[in-house]
């Protein structure tokens, strides 16, 4: 399907806009029409940049614990209940410095 009907082509299109100034060369005539194209090659330059900002998310780093390959359960049992500790830990400071700021900011 066609956009422009078939006896309409870019270059004679192109040809009837010259034809069109020639024929009357006022400079409101230029100057609008050089506006006209400046501000939409803008906006279309904008687009463009615009769409390549901020589209992928950035690379993550993912750090890999090794382990020795003679673990026995115990150990494993061991590191599991002091990794799961620490995580406590960490929730209870959290919650304490929610606490905290919902104080200071008077959040009941």
């Amino acid at each position: 399907m066609a956009i422009l009907p078939p006896t309409s082509t870019p270059a004679a299109a192109l040809r009837d806009l010259v034809a069109v100034f020639r024929a009357d060369g006022r400079r409101e005539r230029i100057l609008g029409l050089t506006l006209s194209v400046l501000v939409t090659i803008i906006i279309l330059i904008v687009f463009f940049v615009d769409s390549k900002i901020n589209t992928a998310p950035p690379p993550r780093i993912i750090y890999v614990e090794r382990y020795e390959t003679g673990r026995t359960d115990a150990d494993i049992v061991e590191s599991q209940k002091r990794d799961q500790a620490k995580r406590k830990a960490d929730a209870k400071e959290h919650q304490r410095q929610m606490q905290e700021l919902q104080k200071r900011l008077g959040i009941e």
